[in-house]
């Protein structure tokens, strides 16, 4: 089961391998990620954003296409759109990009510096580090059944009372409930859980 506390002290593993930020999309699906996490400077992520870069990136194209990892000077990654220069010009001069997982819920990771290639013991460190985070955050194949009847029961409106007298039990036994659903489901909220619930087709 995911534990967010590990989770973290994987994910921080990273920083001191990308001095100039990373960006991670954790399970693609439909083109939207499970989760996400960027450590870029703000003003890159902007600019980005506001070219629509997403849809042209380099790196995203590969990562969909294969798996592994690669230097962002790899001479095979067509770059038409010119980004990689760009990101050079906010401090992202090297980078190394990392595919893993099925194309249905593919993971794709991003991590940059601006002094030097990475070396190949960095990128395998880094490659390692992101796939343990992909094994971590590996989406449930099902709820139990306490769990779809708390979460739909919130889905519909009912408050916590409610809720726990239409199922015949403690507000405490249903706020435990909804907390294990909120955990099996890595969601912060119950409302965030109630939504990959549904992009799940759990509920």
């Amino acid at each position: 089961m995911f534990e967010k506390s590990v989770f973290d002290r994987e994910l921080r593993k990273l920083d001191p391998l990308a001095p100039q930020g990373y960006n991670i999309g954790l399970h693609i699906r439909f083109t939207s990620p499970l989760m996400t996490f960027q450590t870029y400077d703000p003003d890159w992520l902007s600019y980005y954003t506001d070219h629509g870069y997403v849809l042209r990136d380099p790196v995203v194209a590969w990562g969909f296409a294969t798996t592994g990892a690669t230097r962002w000077s790899n001479k095979f990654i067509p770059d038409p759109f010119g980004i990689f220069k760009k990101a050079a010009k906010f401090g992202l001069r090297y980078g190394v990009t990392i595919s893993c997982g099925p194309i249905s819920s593919r993971t794709i990771a991003s991590l940059a510096r601006a002094d030097r290639e990475f070396t190949d013991a960095e990128m395998e460190q880094a490659e390692a580090i992101v796939r343990r985070l992909h094994e971590m955050t590996e989406p449930p194949q099902e709820l139990t059944q306490a769990q779809i009847e708390a979460l739909k029961l919130i889905a519909d409106g009912d408050r916590h009372a409610a809720a726990a007298a239409k199922l015949g039990i403690s507000e405490s036994a249903l706020k435990a409930r909804l907390n294990s659903a909120r955990q099996r489901l890595m969601a912060r909220t119950t409302a965030e859980a109630i939504q990959r619930a549904k992009d799940y087709r759990l509920l």
